[in-house]
């Protein structure tokens, strides 16, 4: 991997646009009923999802809503022999342990690093200290917050695609009158990691045995990743894949972000097939299941399936529920 190494500061207010993405109101319903166009990317979907997507179908077709700082803290969890997760339950942020230390996959909120990911790393018996390498998903301060902190106080290296490392140093101003504070002065920006290593489509992130294989997928942000490693479960071998650019509401972005996104899920979609992805992990994990699949990993008896695991049938068929219900809203703006 051909990496770069540059020591840059810049402000991101990840606390702030936490805030006000909080602050904003749900997606009003539309004007008028679905025309038949939109309806039939939403039966397709629906279709498509059957009863183990049903509530992805759900939530990106009728009911989708952003990730609040407020989203309640998940329990941590070792979902697999070499993968944990913690955080809240609208942002995840995943460990994936090697002979040689610890791949974070994101960070969390700036303010939570020792409170909630810290914490909740000791409570499973991880070291902080041992985390060699952060890979963040996407340039938006729910996922950088914390990388800074691991920088300086553990030398980590934060790898970061070439288009959101220039967005983090580079973020669009905030709407007009936006002050997360409500009155008075805004808060102070937040502490953003040196520019590090820069991620290259195809090109594996790794540490030590570990291979972490980075997926463009520009639509969210222009530089969004993907991720997809593999996972041991009882010494048995799996391939997870991670969408790290999700569209949670697709009213926020622009028609040409939104066809480039579609591409980005197919272009996805055939690399997660070639590489046989048959793990469904998320960072935003508000709608698939997320919550119930930890439940039953925590009831889970020897030799039961791992929740986690789905199989690439199903992989595919996850993402394709995404792709129609975007080209739904696509509909909805065409009417």
């Amino acid at each position: 991997m051909k990496c770069m190494r540059t020591l840059v500061l810049f402000p991101c207010a990840a606390a702030a646009l936490a805030t006000w993405l909080r602050a904003q109101p749900p997606q009003a319903a539309p004007a008028k009923p679905d025309s038949p166009a939109v309806l039939a990317h939403i039966e397709k979907a629906k279709k498509i999802a059957g009863t183990e997507w049903a509530s992805e179908a759900t939530f990106f077709c009728t009911a989708p809503r952003a990730n609040l700082p407020t989203d309640p803290l998940i329990e941590p969890a070792k979902l697999f022999d070499n993968l944990y997760a913690f955080g809240r339950s609208g942002t995840v942020v995943y460990a994936l342990t090697t002979s040689a230390g610890i791949i974070l996959i994101d960070s969390g909120y700036v303010n939570e690093v020792e409170t909630v990911l810290i914490a909740q790393m000791k409570s499973l018996g991880l070291d902080p200290a041992q985390v060699k390498t952060i890979i963040l998903t996407h340039g938006h301060g729910d996922h950088f917050g914390g990388a800074a902190y691991f920088q300086d106080h553990y030398g980590t290296r934060i790898v970061e695609s070439a288009a959101d490392w220039e967005l983090m140093e580079n973020p669009p101003p905030p709407p007009p009158g936006f002050n997360p504070a409500g009155k008075g002065p805004p808060p102070a920006p937040v502490k953003p990691p040196r520019k590090d290593f820069v991620a290259v489509e195809g090109s594996p992130i790794t540490l030590a045995d570990e291979k972490v294989t980075p997926v463009m997928v520009p639509g969210h942000t222009p530089g969004s990743m993907a991720l997809i490693f593999q996972v041991k479960d009882g010494g048995k071998m799996h391939v997870a894949g991670l969408f790290g650019g999700t569209i949670l509401l697709s009213g926020r972005i622009s028609d040409a972000d939104l066809h480039k996104y579609l591409e980005s899920i197919e272009h996805y979609k055939q690399v997660a097939r070639k590489m046989k992805v048959d793990v469904e992990i998320q960072n935003h994990p508000l709608y698939d299941g997320m919550p119930e699949k930890l439940a039953a990993l925590k009831e889970r008896k020897s030799g039961t399936p791992n929740p986690f695991v789905v199989g690439p049938a199903s992989y595919a068929k996850f993402l394709d529920v995404q792709s129609e219900c975007m080209k739904a809203a696509m509909a909805r703006r065409v009417e």
